[in-house]
Protein backbone atom coordinates (compact mmCIF):
# COMPACT_ATOMS: atom_id res chain seq x y z
CA UNK A 1 0.00 0.00 0.00
CA UNK A 2 0.89 3.57 -0.76
CA UNK A 3 -0.63 6.88 -0.88
CA UNK A 4 1.84 7.87 -3.87
CA UNK A 5 0.21 7.82 -7.51
CA UNK A 6 1.90 6.39 -10.41
CA UNK A 7 1.82 7.89 -14.16
CA UNK A 8 1.83 4.88 -16.92
CA UNK A 9 4.89 7.49 -18.78
CA UNK A 10 6.50 9.24 -15.77
CA UNK A 11 6.15 6.85 -13.43
CA UNK A 12 6.31 7.25 -9.25
CA UNK A 13 4.76 10.77 -9.21
CA UNK A 14 3.93 12.73 -5.50
CA UNK A 15 0.66 14.29 -5.32
CA UNK A 16 0.34 17.50 -5.11
CA UNK A 17 -1.02 18.90 -1.57
CA UNK A 18 -3.97 22.34 -1.77
CA UNK A 19 -6.28 23.90 0.62
CA UNK A 20 -9.32 25.20 -1.14
CA UNK A 21 -9.49 27.54 1.98
CA UNK A 22 -6.26 28.95 2.19
CA UNK A 23 -5.04 29.58 6.26
CA UNK A 24 -1.74 31.11 7.26
CA UNK A 25 -1.46 27.53 9.08
CA UNK A 26 -1.53 25.65 6.04
CA UNK A 27 1.14 27.78 4.51
CA UNK A 28 3.25 27.44 7.77
CA UNK A 29 2.97 23.74 7.43
CA UNK A 30 4.13 23.80 3.67
CA UNK A 31 7.37 26.10 4.74
CA UNK A 32 8.05 23.55 8.06
CA UNK A 33 7.89 20.42 5.84
CA UNK A 34 9.45 21.29 2.40
CA UNK A 35 12.43 20.43 1.42
CA UNK A 36 12.62 22.86 -1.52
CA UNK A 37 12.00 26.84 -0.61
CA UNK A 38 8.86 28.31 -0.56
CA UNK A 39 9.73 31.21 -2.58
CA UNK A 40 7.37 34.85 -1.98
CA UNK A 41 7.97 38.59 -2.97
CA UNK A 42 8.49 40.40 0.20
CA UNK A 43 7.88 43.06 0.67
CA UNK A 44 4.63 42.44 -1.55
CA UNK A 45 3.96 44.70 -4.02
CA UNK A 46 1.12 47.48 -3.37
CA UNK A 47 -2.28 46.00 -2.98
CA UNK A 48 -1.04 42.08 -3.38
CA UNK A 49 -2.20 39.41 -1.00
CA UNK A 50 -1.36 35.66 -1.09
CA UNK A 51 -3.84 33.71 -2.93
CA UNK A 52 -2.84 30.38 -2.72
CA UNK A 53 -0.12 27.84 -1.25
CA UNK A 54 0.55 23.96 -2.75
CA UNK A 55 3.45 21.20 -2.02
CA UNK A 56 4.18 17.62 -3.59
CA UNK A 57 3.03 15.55 -0.77
CA UNK A 58 5.33 13.25 1.71
CA UNK A 59 4.83 10.06 0.20
CA UNK A 60 7.01 7.33 1.85
CA UNK A 61 6.98 4.11 0.32
CA UNK A 62 7.59 4.83 -3.29
CA UNK A 63 10.50 3.41 -5.18
CA UNK A 64 12.26 6.08 -6.82
CA UNK A 65 10.88 9.06 -4.65
CA UNK A 66 9.17 11.37 -6.32
CA UNK A 67 10.87 14.94 -6.85
CA UNK A 68 9.84 17.78 -4.10
CA UNK A 69 8.22 21.23 -5.05
CA UNK A 70 5.84 24.25 -4.43
CA UNK A 71 3.96 27.11 -5.29
CA UNK A 72 3.07 30.17 -4.03
CA UNK A 73 0.57 32.06 -5.61
CA UNK A 74 0.21 35.99 -5.65
CA UNK A 75 -2.62 38.25 -6.93
CA UNK A 76 -3.08 41.97 -7.07
CA UNK A 77 -3.64 45.07 -9.03
CA UNK A 78 -2.79 44.48 -12.70
CA UNK A 79 -1.16 47.38 -14.87
CA UNK A 80 -4.11 47.86 -16.36
CA UNK A 81 -7.87 47.06 -15.55
CA UNK A 82 -8.26 43.93 -13.88
CA UNK A 83 -6.31 41.66 -11.39
CA UNK A 84 -3.12 39.75 -12.34
CA UNK A 85 -1.65 36.97 -10.57
CA UNK A 86 2.35 35.33 -9.76
CA UNK A 87 2.87 31.54 -9.18
CA UNK A 88 6.11 31.25 -8.07
CA UNK A 89 7.64 27.65 -8.35
CA UNK A 90 10.38 25.90 -6.36
CA UNK A 91 10.91 22.31 -7.70
CA UNK A 92 13.72 19.42 -8.03
CA UNK A 93 14.24 18.94 -11.68
CA UNK A 94 12.01 16.58 -13.77
CA UNK A 95 8.86 16.96 -11.60
CA UNK A 96 6.98 19.68 -13.81
CA UNK A 97 4.69 21.63 -11.31
CA UNK A 98 6.21 24.58 -13.17
CA UNK A 99 5.58 23.80 -16.73
CA UNK A 100 2.32 22.64 -15.64
CA UNK A 101 1.83 26.33 -14.53
CA UNK A 102 3.70 27.56 -17.58
CA UNK A 103 1.63 25.22 -19.66
CA UNK A 104 4.36 23.77 -21.43
CA UNK A 105 4.29 19.70 -22.71
CA UNK A 106 7.23 18.65 -20.70
CA UNK A 107 8.14 18.51 -16.87
CA UNK A 108 10.94 21.10 -17.33
CA UNK A 109 11.68 23.79 -20.05
CA UNK A 110 13.77 21.79 -22.11
CA UNK A 111 14.33 23.64 -25.67
CA UNK A 112 12.40 26.38 -25.29
CA UNK A 113 14.71 28.05 -22.26
CA UNK A 114 16.96 30.34 -24.54
CA UNK A 115 20.82 30.12 -23.82
CA UNK A 116 21.55 33.96 -24.61
CA UNK A 117 22.03 36.50 -21.39
CA UNK A 118 19.04 36.29 -18.69
CA UNK A 119 16.12 38.48 -19.41
CA UNK A 120 15.74 39.88 -15.87
CA UNK A 121 17.26 39.02 -12.43
CA UNK A 122 15.52 38.36 -8.92
CA UNK A 123 16.74 38.85 -5.42
CA UNK A 124 16.53 35.49 -3.72
CA UNK A 125 17.12 35.21 0.37
CA UNK A 126 19.78 37.84 -0.41
CA UNK A 127 21.72 36.34 -3.77
CA UNK A 128 20.96 37.90 -7.23
CA UNK A 129 19.27 35.12 -9.56
CA UNK A 130 19.12 35.46 -12.84
CA UNK A 131 15.82 34.47 -14.97
CA UNK A 132 15.39 33.81 -18.68
CA UNK A 133 11.93 34.19 -20.56
CA UNK A 134 10.60 30.68 -21.86
CA UNK A 135 10.06 30.92 -25.22
CA UNK A 136 6.17 30.30 -26.05
CA UNK A 137 6.83 30.38 -29.91
CA UNK A 138 8.05 26.93 -29.70
CA UNK A 139 7.06 23.22 -29.99
CA UNK A 140 6.08 23.44 -26.24
CA UNK A 141 4.03 26.10 -26.43
CA UNK A 142 0.08 25.07 -25.22
CA UNK A 143 -1.43 28.22 -23.37
CA UNK A 144 -1.80 30.40 -26.31
CA UNK A 145 0.43 32.94 -24.97
CA UNK A 146 -1.99 34.22 -22.41
CA UNK A 147 1.20 34.76 -19.48
CA UNK A 148 4.46 35.83 -19.02
CA UNK A 149 7.20 32.84 -17.79
CA UNK A 150 10.53 32.64 -16.26
CA UNK A 151 12.67 30.10 -15.29
CA UNK A 152 16.10 30.02 -13.45
CA UNK A 153 17.91 27.97 -10.59
CA UNK A 154 18.35 29.25 -6.93
CA UNK A 155 18.93 27.17 -4.17
CA UNK A 156 19.68 24.04 -6.30
CA UNK A 157 16.37 23.89 -7.63
CA UNK A 158 14.68 25.70 -10.72
CA UNK A 159 12.81 28.53 -9.83
CA UNK A 160 9.30 29.12 -11.91
CA UNK A 161 7.90 32.59 -12.19
CA UNK A 162 4.43 32.56 -14.43
CA UNK A 163 2.35 35.67 -14.60
CA UNK A 164 -0.98 36.57 -16.21
CA UNK A 165 -1.32 38.82 -18.12
CA UNK A 166 1.52 38.73 -19.46
CA UNK A 167 1.99 41.95 -19.00
CA UNK A 168 2.14 41.33 -15.03
CA UNK A 169 5.78 39.94 -16.15
CA UNK A 170 6.98 43.34 -15.83
CA UNK A 171 6.71 42.77 -11.98
CA UNK A 172 9.68 40.85 -12.63
CA UNK A 173 11.94 43.60 -13.71
CA UNK A 174 10.98 46.07 -10.60
CA UNK A 175 14.10 44.71 -8.52
CA UNK A 176 11.33 41.97 -7.24
CA UNK A 177 12.96 40.72 -3.84
CA UNK A 178 11.74 36.51 -2.55
CA UNK A 179 12.02 35.50 0.57
CA UNK A 180 12.18 31.54 1.35
CA UNK A 181 9.26 31.41 4.26
CA UNK A 182 11.18 28.00 5.46
CA UNK A 183 13.84 30.98 7.25
CA UNK A 184 12.82 30.27 11.17
CA UNK A 185 14.01 33.62 11.49
CA UNK A 186 11.38 35.29 9.61
CA UNK A 187 8.72 36.85 11.05
CA UNK A 188 6.21 38.29 8.53
CA UNK A 189 2.77 39.36 9.04
CA UNK A 190 1.45 37.22 5.67
CA UNK A 191 -1.66 39.10 3.54
CA UNK A 192 -3.76 36.68 2.41
CA UNK A 193 -6.89 36.34 0.19
CA UNK A 194 -9.76 34.36 -1.25
CA UNK A 195 -8.19 31.19 -2.97
CA UNK A 196 -7.05 31.95 -6.63
CA UNK A 197 -8.13 29.85 -8.76
CA UNK A 198 -4.78 29.35 -10.49
CA UNK A 199 -3.29 27.44 -7.75
CA UNK A 200 -4.54 24.42 -10.04
CA UNK A 201 -1.50 23.64 -12.82
CA UNK A 202 -2.46 23.07 -16.15
CA UNK A 203 -5.52 26.09 -16.00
Amino acid sequence: MTTGWRCELHGAVAPLMAMTHLTSQWVAHIAKTSAVPLWMPWPLPTGWTVTGAVATSDTPGLAPPPGAATALVCTGPGARSGPAELVLVSEEPGVGLGAGYAGLQGPDAGSSLPTGAPATRVVANGHEVPLWEVDQDGPARSNGGDRSIYVGEAEGCWLWAVAWPMEAGLLLYDSLRLVDLRDPGLILDVPLGAMSPRWRPGQ
